[in-house]
């Protein structure tokens, strides 16, 4: 086929339009992988509304972050992947990077590894930027090892739950803000819930490290959240966000002595550097998920391409329990 389908978002808010498309030809160095599946993530509403200035797309565009698929072909230079494997990644959908809510896309091979053989086409697209962010903050930023004391601030969400998962497969004992309703899933994932609602970062500091505070907290919420990750922190602690918008007061954490760190999980794909790091972290995801422990939580909503309108929609009215995943090609993506 020369042509494939794809969703084309022409203005900011705009309707995303079924249209056909010139199929990629993969360059030197590039994948082309038949798309199965497309994880959506809250940033990706971010893009289509132009409010995302970190992550200008410039129009019209295809969005998409996270994907799985099927490699088709494969670029001059390429030789960790052939012909029908199975693979998955975070390749585009901003930077004017095509994204994967089409049927094909030409992606850096770099930004992608073999697909955990244990988990479907749909749970796989669901992985790529949550682990990639919890694993940039977790191991890269605060070298994490056993026994440490790790707080994941929104633990039920997306990067939340990669980060309970992760900090959990790495010996630590882990603690997750959470609403009531996602308390039983928390404890699921091997953590110890706090209902942030109801009880104030002292009381929850006392009750679980005896005053002392948490050797990692990890923020995925930004704002309060972040405010709070600084109060809860111990001594010589560390606090890792990939939200640090706002304006914060840095005194809880120099009375502290702690530290902080950044997490921009866009980096590589919007400037060209360090891609092949982020093949090699969802190599690690690969073998967590294999050893079971690492499960992405999916909606159980099915969306497909003409219905992706109705999977955006579920992302911006918290209706949503798990990552959001369209399905592209829904034979390949079950």
């Amino acid at each position: 086929m020369s042509t494939m389908q794809a969703l084309v978002l022409d203005r900011h808010n705009g309707p995303l339009e079924l249209v056909e498309l010139d199929r990629p030809e993969p360059g030197p160095g590039q994948v082309l992988v038949r798309i199965a599946a497309s994880g959506l993530n809250p940033l990706d509403t971010k893009i289509r509304a132009g409010a995302a200035a970190h992550a200008k797309h410039p129009l019209p565009l295809v969005l998409g972050i996270d994907m799985a698929g099927i490699v088709e072909a494969v670029g001059a230079g390429v030789d960790a992947f052939r012909s029908g494997d199975a693979v998955y990644g975070m390749t585009g959908g901003v930077g004017g990077i095509q994204g994967s809510l089409a049927q094909y896309a030409a992606v850096d091979a770099a930004l992608l590894a073999h697909k955990p053989a244990n988990l479907s086409m749909r749970s796989a697209a669901a992985l790529p930027l949550a682990f990639i962010t919890s694993y940039a903050g977790i191991v890269d930023r605060a070298h994490l090892h056993a026994g440490q004391t790790v707080l994941v601030q929104g633990g039920a969400g997306g990067v939340g739950h990669m980060s309970v998962q992760l900090a959990n497969a790495l010996g630590a004992r882990v603690f997750a803000t959470a609403s009531e309703r996602d308390h039983e899933y928390i404890h699921s994932l091997g953590a110890t819930p706090i209902d942030y609602r109801t009880t104030s970062v002292e009381q929850y500091v006392a009750a679980h490290t005896n005053g002392a505070g948490f050797d990692l907290v990890v923020d995925t919420a930004g704002g309060a959240s972040l405010d709070a990750s600084f109060a809860a922190v111990k001594h010589f602690g560390h606090v890792v966000s990939a939200l640090g918008w706002g304006t914060h007061a840095l005194a809880p954490l120099s009375f502290r002595e702690a530290t902080y760190s950044g997490v921009f999980t866009l980096h590589p794909l919007l400037t060209g550097e360090h891609r092949s790091h982020h093949g090699e972290m969802l190599c690690e995801a690969r073998q967590l998920a294999e050893a079971g422990k690492l499960v992405p939580r999916i909606d159980a909503r099915g969306f497909d391409m003409p219905s992706a309108e109705r999977a955006y929609e579920a992302l911006l009215d918290g209706t949503a329990r798990g990552k959001i995943v369209v399905d592209i090609d829904e034979v390949l993506s079950r």
